[in-house]
């Protein structure tokens, strides 16, 4: 039987939930968005938030939201999502971006400073969109540090408090430090509603100024089926993560028996919350995923849809991008991943080529 690359995490609680909202017949923007912030604040702590039908919307409105004039200059990861490109051009907006390290896939102080340093004449940098890729946490305060506002993407790096029943549970939750973060909902995000996002100021000042922008049409709003799911993944987060920790940790032990390198967190105080399971290769992408279809296991270049793997950031100016979006392979890793189907991933990373 094949493993797939990615499946979204939907057992018979989500089901449940949306089943109710299509009988009620309330399948619209409305009562049960309005409880999904509700819930989402109990996890996130935020002042305000708007639950919307797409990160590109929550991008669109935290960047209208900073007030940003015309030619403005964003710095942003070239392992940023592809999607990012589109709004700023819809914005009229340029893209400033900013390198990371061979050992670690999110940007630094440094690797602004050197994109600043590259900017075209006349732009003037005005706003960092922070991409916590691949679910690492950057430094962020000590980007924030740098005076520009932050936009923080956490769509892949939220990690969920401890439960009630477990208490003494270390779990790494970071706190977003933005001025507006963009949690997404999509299929392949921590948290997913089938489709949206969570865009969120965690302090009042911020809060009004999104409350200010919160007229907007029903037709950008999130949809209380989708809510309806979204809000039963917050509630079973902690578990699931719990189940991406035990199979990396078997991961892990296997990948120490390869030529293969993985990424390297920075000593942050946030641990990695096992979002995915990549390792850097020394041999070739197609090689390996020849290798894992022969074991019908699916595994994907794991920055195919970033900037850099879609080529539209700058090769030349962004090197390591480019040079990790040829060769980083993703591995099958989710809650939903049998025992005895992790344990073939798990062969497969120990014999890899």
């Amino acid at each position: 039987m094949k493993i797939e690359a990615h499946s979204p995490t939907i057992r018979r609680k989500e089901m449940d939930a949306v089943l109710t909202a299509m009988v009620e017949e309330k399948i619209g923007p409305g009562e049960r968005s309005r409880h999904l912030l509700q819930i989402a604040k109990e996890h996130l702590g935020f002042d305000f938030a708007l639950a919307l039908r797409s990160p590109a919307t929550a991008l669109h409105i935290a960047l209208k939201a900073i007030d940003l004039q015309d030619g403005d200059g964003v710095l942003i990861s070239a392992l940023s999502p592809r999607y990012y490109a589109q709004v700023l051009s819809d914005l009229r907006l340029t893209p400033l971006f900013c390198d990371v390290s061979y050992s670690f896939p999110c940007i630094s102080c440094e690797s602004i400073e050197k994109a600043i340093t590259a900017k075209p004449a006349g732009v003037r940098p005005r706003c960092i969109v922070l991409h916590h890729t691949l679910g690492y946490v950057p430094d962020t305060a000590a980007i924030n540090a740098l005076g520009f506002p932050v936009i923080e993407d956490i769509s892949l790096s939220y990690t969920p408090p401890p439960s009630d029943q477990d208490k003494n549970t270390s779990l790494p939750v970071h706190a977003a430090r933005g001025v507006y973060t963009i949690m997404g909902l999509e299929e392949k995000d921590m948290v997913t509603s089938g489709g949206g996002a969570l865009l969120f100021a965690m302090n009042r000042k911020d809060g009004m100024v999104l409350r200010n922008n919160s007229n907007i049409p029903p037709e950008y709003c999130l949809p209380d089926i989708n809510a309806a799911l979204a809000a039963i993944q917050f509630k079973e987060a902690a578990k699931n993560y719990t189940r991406r920790q035990e199979l990396a940790e078997s991961y892990t032990q296997a990948s120490l028996q390869t030529k293969h390198k993985r990424f390297i967190p920075i000593d942050n105080g946030t641990e990695y919350n096992n979002y995915a399971f990549t390792l850097v290769l020394e041999t070739g992408m197609k090689e390996v995923t020849a290798y894992a279809r022969k074991k019908e296991i699916i595994v994907e270049n794991a920055f195919e849809q970033t900037l850099a793997g879609s080529g539209i950031s700058d090769s030349v100016l962004c090197p390591a991008s480019y040079s990790l979006s040829l060769r980083t392979v993703l591995f099958p890793l989710y809650p939903r991943l049998r025992s005895q189907d992790a344990q073939r991933v798990t062969r497969l990373i120990m014999t890899l080529p």
